[in-house]
């Protein structure tokens, strides 16, 4: 059995559980400029502090403990610290050229924290770590400057090249999926997709692919302009084992926009959304009862098979959404999905 049709077996069973925000948690440790340079970046031209991606080489303990609190409170999937780690993003500390590196190295540290995890729970169905591929700081669709629409700040193939870079280093390290998410615009996606699709042909490799878009106000669209049912046409062209949402929004506010997706997704169905709107300061407020409360109603009405938290959530926030989720069913997987999961591309 490989990993999508282990995966897809559990999903029958019950609710997956996501883990939680990686940022959230970094920040409550007290990090200053050289616990991100360790001892390799100590002399190097441009401040490293904010950095996330570079901890998994220079405070792997962090990440690691990070990756096992989540484990702990009952994720089933981990992902791994790589949200900006591809050449794109990492040009901003001039470290595009450890893109590579960086994904080997956070595949590392959740594998490690998995390890840990069963050594500590004997006959625990072993979790599985998800390769984090983010959208990057860029958009393919949309110029960043108003004077000149039809400006482009990267283009597809640029886009194709980091993720490839990016997709590569998530392989060597072991990743059991690739979750390319946060996807706030559709064409950056498709190049990710791409990029995943030809290396895995090229490596005669099959690794299930998880998508998650974000809606990025009350307007119910993404920022380069589409609604769920475009977003999802959008995505189809792939093998997918899961699309849905994060980020942006609350549990409240995102579970319409889950459920558009839920009717019409022939693969599984993923949410995690943010711990509320943020405050005036920036600040997640929402408690993991009230955020629990709330996701029981995705449970309820039966729209789906992952279930996680993305800004503001930690690992006790997981926690009281894994407690309510286990209660309820999941989401029947569609007889279509059933009957392709045994096609690979």
């Amino acid at each position: 059995m490989d990993t999508q049709e282990r995966i897809e077996a559990l999903a029958r069973e019950r609710i997956l559980i996501l883990d939680g925000a990686m940022g959230t948690m970094i920040q409550r440790h007290p990090l200053e400029e050289r616990d991100f340079r360790g001892t390799r970046f100590a002399s190097h031209s441009r401040d490293l502090k904010g950095n996330n991606d570079l901890l998994c080489l220079t405070r792997p303990d962090i990440i690691e403990d990070i990756h096992l609190q989540y484990l702990e409170a009952g994720a089933d999937i981990i992902e791994t610290n790589t949200f900006n780690a591809q050449r794109i993003s990492q040009a901003d500390y001039a470290l595009e050229d450890i893109a590579h590196e960086l994904n080997v190295a956070a595949v590392h540290c959740a594998r490690h924290a998995v390890e840990k995890y069963l050594q500590q729970h004997p006959g625990a169905v072993r979790p599985f770590v998800a390769g984090a591929i983010g959208p990057t700081n860029r958009t393919a669709s949309l110029s960043p400057d108003v004077n000149d629409p039809g400006f482009r700040a990267v283009n597809f193939d640029e886009l194709t090249l980091a993720y490839g870079e990016q997709i590569r280093g998530l392989l060597d390290g072991g990743a059991d999926v690739l979750l390319i998410e946060t996807v706030f615009d559709t064409l950056n996606a498709k190049a990710a997709l791409y990029a995943a699709m030809e290396i895995m042909e090229e490596r005669n490799q099959q690794v299930p692919l998880m998508v998650s878009g974000t809606i990025t106000d009350a307007s119910g669209r993404t920022l380069s302009g589409q609604t769920a049912e475009a977003f999802l046409i959008s995505m189809s062209h792939a093998p997918l084992l899961s699309i849905g949402f994060n980020c942006a929004l609350g549990a409240e506010q995102l579970i319409h926009y889950v459920e558009i997706l839920s009717e019409h997704a022939n693969c599984l169905v993923s949410a995690y959304p943010n711990a509320g709107l943020p405050n005036a300061m920036g600040h997640y407020d929402q408690s993991p009862e009230v955020m629990a409360a709330l996701v029981r109603d995705y449970c309820e009405r039966g729209i789906v098979n992952v279930l996680g938290g993305c800004c503001g959530t930690t690992p006790d926030h997981i926690r009281a959404i894994a407690a309510t989720a286990r209660h309820f069913a999941p989401r029947p997987l569609p007889a279509s999905a059933l009957a392709s999961s045994s096609k690979r591309f």
